[in-house]
């Protein structure tokens, strides 16, 4: 599996990797998480908002910051 976080590197892109982070340690899974902050990158995946979360080539959350819980449900 392959996570993206998409964003510039601001304060809600650190939270949002750090919660999906959390969240595979308390699923007990391995990914491979990536951060895209170049905004052509970004743009492909028709992202307007960031925060993103991309798994495995799908926008699963965009233009918030989510809880562990949440991403949980998403990556299972």
């Amino acid at each position: 599996m392959i996570i993206k976080i998409l964003g510039g590197g601001c304060k809600n892109c650190k939270v949002l990797y750090e919660n999906t982070q959390k969240a595979l340690e308390e699923l007990g899974m391995e990914a491979t998480i990536e951060k895209v902050e170049d905004f052509k990158e970004i743009m492909k995946y028709g992202v307007m908002k960031t925060p993103a979360l991309v798994v495995d080539e799908k926008v699963k959350i965009s233009g918030r910051v989510v809880k562990p819980e949440e991403i949980k449900k998403v990556i299972k």
